[in-house]
């Protein structure tokens, strides 16, 4: 075996990492054995959000500034142990009627993925063979409006959700926007949950229009914050909660609590800028995960 490369037993899985030392995020010098240390010490709060769902993986095999690409379905080399699912496909790039998925439900699989340089774990709102048991509101503001603003429409959209019974719960994208997390009861589909989250958009931009757009259409979008209640389609996904994003810095979508929210709110830092690997080990230490909540269940969604 090479000097590069390196067998480990993770929970009793055989696996081989390699180059551990290769730069991935180049301007932070964070390396690859880096990556893969963040994975193995962040498990224990990220499995449970990635368990029964179907992974969407992007790999950086060169780094943030080398290039990427998106991975749905499982690598030819793929061990045998890691669980796939093999689930339909609508609107495959690559013509596929179905696509065997990853499902990263324990630590060897996570350690396997960040070997592969799968940087970013993107996961759809239901788990498999089950209706959507979350609602996701992404918040993406238009320059020059930031993530400022952002946390201002968050609490515009907490408020409106709670009124009716639904709770939410905040994250950063790890880019410029941030996400509202709502457990629902999982037993309605995924074209009522978006339909119930474009109209509360709807109903937000029109009470606040100077702050908030509804509308896909990026030329409406300058100086105000899209709700994109379009996250919730099936065909969807949305970054996990605690997974690595491709920055200069290895930034990470990092749960806040409301109080964080209304700092970030009133332009207060640090709730207005992406926390990074390390400092999001030190805030799952002193909080645990604020998006435990997501896990237990919640209520089914209104109708009109």
């Amino acid at each position: 075996m090479s000097a590069d490369r390196l067998k480990v037993d993770v929970e009793g899985r055989s696996l081989e990492v390699s180059n551990l030392d290769k730069v991935l995020y180049p301007k932070a010098g964070f390396t690859k054995g880096e990556v893969i240390d963040y994975y193995t010490r962040i498990a224990p709060v990220l499995l449970p959000h990635l368990q029964d769902r179907a992974l969407t993986r992007i790999r950086f095999p060169n780094g943030v500034d080398g290039g990427s690409f998106f991975e749905k379905n499982a690598p030819a080399a793929t061990p045998g142990w890691v669980r796939t699912e093999n689930l339909p496909a609508p609107g495959s790039s690559k013509g596929r009627e179905t696509i065997d998925y990853v499902v990263a439900d324990d630590l060897p699989t996570l350690v396997w993925l960040a070997n592969l340089a799968a940087l970013e774990l993107h996961t759809p709102q239901w788990k498999v063979g089950e209706h959507p048991d979350m609602m996701v509101v992404d918040l993406d503001p238009g320059a020059p409006a930031a993530l400022k603003q952002c946390c201002q429409v968050a609490l515009l959209m907490r408020d409106r959700l709670a009124s009716d019974g639904v709770d939410s719960y905040p994250k950063t994208s790890g880019k410029k926007g941030m996400q509202l997390c709502c457990p629902i009861a999982g037993t309605q589909d995924a074209d009522l949950v978006s339909d119930y989250a474009k109209r509360i958009a709807q109903e937000l931009e029109k009470e606040h229009p100077k702050l908030i757009v509804s509308k896909m259409a990026k030329n409406l979008r300058p100086g105000k914050v899209f709700i994109d209640w379009s996250q919730n389609n099936a065909a969807k996904t949305t970054v996990a909660p605690y997974s690595l994003r491709a920055q200069e810095v290895p930034s990470v979508s990092t749960p806040l609590t409301w109080d964080e929210v209304e700092a970030g709110a009133a332009g207060k830092r640090p709730s207005t800028k992406p926390y990074t690997a390390p400092e999001v080990l030190k805030r799952v230490e002193k909080q645990g995960d604020l998006l435990a909540p997501l896990l237990d269940g919640g209520p089914e969604l209104p109708g009109r």
